[in-house]
C-alpha cells in the first residue's frame, strides 16, 4: 500500500540522528502537502551530522527529488541511505544542475569570450578556404597534364547558368542604379553649373566601383546561394561520400568548374551591367540636364581612362573566384540535415557579400592613384 509522504526524525544508537523519508514522494502525493513537507525538511536539514534514510521512499520523481535536494542545500549529504533506482534523480541534479533554479552572477567577460569565439571561428573558416584552394590548385595541376580529363562540360554549363541566365536581372538593376545615380548627381551639379561633370561622376563611379560591386552582390545572392544549396543537398543525399568512395575528388568535378565559371562569367557580367547602367545614366542626364546620349557617350573616353575598365574587369575575376570559393566552402560544411542546409545557405550569402566588400576595399586602397584623371 502506498503511504502519504512523511518526514520522521529518530535516533539510532551509534548512527546518531536519522531523518527518514517515507511514503510516495511524487507530484501527485506532494501537491497537497508540499509546503508542510518543505518546512519540515528545511528544519531537519539545518542539523549537521545527520543520516538521511530514503530507503523507505516508495515512489520518487524529479519533483520530489528537487524538494529534497533543496533541503540539503543542493549538496549531497555525507551519510545517506538510498535505493539504487532513486539514485539517478540526485545524480542528475548533482551533475548538471539543470533542474535547479538559481541566480547566476554577472559574467563581465562574456562579451570578450564571445568576441574571441567569433574570431576563432573566422580563422577556422579562413583556414578551411585556404586548404580548399590549395587542394583545388593541386588537382588543377593534374588536369594540366591530362586536359582530356577536365570537367569542360561542367564549366560550360556553369557559365551558362551563372552568366547567361543572370543577364536580365543584372541589366535591370544596373539600369536603375544608373538612373538613380545620374538623377541625384544632376540635382547637385545644376546648382553649381557643372553639368559636364556628370560624365566623370557616372563613368568613374559605375565602371570602377558600383558596377563590379553591385554585380558581385547580385551574383552572390543568386548563384552563390545556389552553389551552396546544391553541395548541401549532395551532402544530405550522401552523393559527396559516394564520390569519395569511387575515388573521384569533388574538387575536380564540383568546385573547380564553379570557380572557373564564376571567374569567367563575372567580368563579362560586370561589363554588361556597367554598360547598361551608363545607358540609364545617359538617359537620365538627357532628361535632367538636356545632355544628349551621343554627347554623353562621346565624353566617356576622355573623362574615364581605360585603366578603370581593366580594373573593373580584374575585380570581376577576383570577386567571382572568391564568391565561388566561399559558396563551395559553406556547401561542403553542411551537415546531413535540413536545418543545417538552410543556415549554411544563409551564412554563405552573408559571407560572400562581406568578402566582396572587404576585397573591394583592398582594391580601393591599393589602386587609389590609378585611373583617376585630375583636371
Amino acid at each position: 500500500m502506498i503511504r502519504e509522504p512523511e518526514v520522521r526524525a529518530s535516533s539510532k544508537g551509534d548512527s546518531g540522528n536519522v531523518i527518514a523519508l517515507l511514503g510516495a514522494w511524487d507530484i501527485r502525493s506532494l501537491e497537497r502537502e508540499a509546503r508542510s513537507l518543505q518546512r519540515a525538511l528545511r528544519e531537519r536539514g539545518r542539523a549537521r551530522e545527520v543520516c538521511w534514510d530514503l530507503s523507505g521512499v516508495q515512489r520518487l520523481d524529479h519533483i520530489g527529488a528537487l524538494l529534497i535536494w533543496r533541503a540539503w542545500g543542493k549538496v549531497r549529504p555525507a551519510r545517506i541511505e538510498l535505493r539504487p533506482e532513486h539514485a539517478i534523480f540526485f545524480a542528475n541534479l548533482e551533475g548538471t544542475g539543470a533542474l535547479v533554479p538559481g541566480r547566476r552572477g554577472t559574467d563581465w567577460l562574456a562579451p570578450v569570450r564571445g568576441l574571441g569565439d567569433l574570431m576563432l571561428e573566422a580563422v577556422a573558416h579562413m583556414a578551411d578556404i585556404v586548404r580548399l584552394l590549395g587542394q583545388m590548385l593541386i588537382d588543377s595541376m593534374v588536369l594540366l597534364r591530362n586536359p582530356a580529363l577536365g570537367p569542360w562540360r561542367e564549366i560550360s554549363a556553369s557559365v551558362y547558368r551563372i552568366g547567361t541566365q543572370a543577364l536580365g536581372i543584372t541589366a535591370a538593376v544596373g539600369f536603375l542604379i544608373g538612373i538613380v545615380l545620374s538623377y541625384l548627381s544632376s540635382e547637385q551639379l545644376k546648382a553649381f553649373g557643372a553639368d559636364a561633370f556628370i560624365v566623370n561622376i557616372l563613368g568613374i563611379g559605375i565602371i570602377r566601383e558600383l558596377g563590379p560591386v553591385i554585380c558581385a552582390v547580385l551574383v552572390a545572392g543568386r548563384s552563390g546561394s545556389a552553389i551552396t544549396a546544391q553541395l548541401g543537398v549532395m551532402r544530405v543525399t550522401e552523393e559527396l561520400d559516394a564520390l569519395a568512395v569511387m575515388g573521384i575528388p569533388y574538387t575536380v568535378r564540383l568546385i573547380l568548374p564553379k570557380v572557373l565559371a564564376l571567374a569567367i562569367a563575372m567580368p563579362l557580367l560586370i561589363v554588361w551591367s556597367s554598360g547598361i547602367a551608363l545607358l540609364g545614366g545617359a538617359i537620365s542626364a538627357k532628361l535632367q540636364l538636356g545632355m544628349s546620349v551621343a554627347d554623353f557617350l562621346n565624353g566617356l573616353p576622355a573623362a574615364v581612362p581605360i585603366v578603370n575598365l581593366w580594373l573593373g574587369v580584374g575585380k570581376g575575376v577576383v570577386f567571382g573566384a572568391l564568391i565561388a570559393l566561399v559558396a563551395c566552402h559553406f556547401g561542403i560544411r553542411i551537415k546531413p540535415n535540413t536545418e543545417s542546409l538552410g543556415a549554411g545557405t544563409t551564412n554563405s550569402v552573408v559571407a560572400s557579400i562581406t568578402t566582396v566588400i572587404v576585397a573591394d576595399s583592398a582594391f580601393a586602397v591599393m589602386f587609389n592613384d590609378v585611373g583617376i584623371a585630375l583636371l
